[in-house]
């Protein structure tokens, strides 16, 4: 089975730091150059703060989750299958199956034309001496 063909210059747990990290950063630059604290009361500060910092991360949130479909359909049309995605996800195969359901869509494989006298059913075929005749006669 292909792998995921990178590899960690780090531990998940420092990658799960770094990351932190970046987007504390991030959510404070945000927040300065998007909102605009009201005058109030004297919790107002702290209290007003960390609702501004709550609304630009549920704003990443949904960034994130686009971003990441937007990657996820990258990486198939680049010929990932749903187990790569998943490990690449931190999910299972089956569970990047059910979080993009259809991303991997696979054309049937040609197939030969069966043989003369195959059965395309689930019926019991008949033995190999009753198929050569060797069976009841008519």
């Amino acid at each position: 089975m292909p792998g995921i063909h990178f590899s960690l210059r780090m531990s998940e747990e420092e990658i799960a730091a770094l990351t932190a990290g970046a987007v504390d950063g991030l959510v404070r630059e945000l927040v300065g150059r998007a909102f605009q604290r009201l005058p109030g009361g004297e919790q107002a500060p702290a209290q007003s703060e960390a609702l501004a910092h709550l609304h630009m991360l549920v704003h990443l949130r949904q960034a994130i989750e686009r971003l990441e479909e937007t990657a996820a359909h990258e990486a198939a049309d680049a010929g990932a299958g749903y187990p790569q995605i998943g490990r690449a996800s931190n999910m299972t195969r089956q569970g990047a199956r059910r979080r993009w359901p259809g991303l991997i869509t696979q054309d049937p494989a040609p197939h030969a034309s069966p043989p003369p006298g195959a059965l395309d059913d689930d019926r019991p075929r008949p033995s190999l001496r009753r198929a050569a005749g060797g069976g009841r006669r008519r």
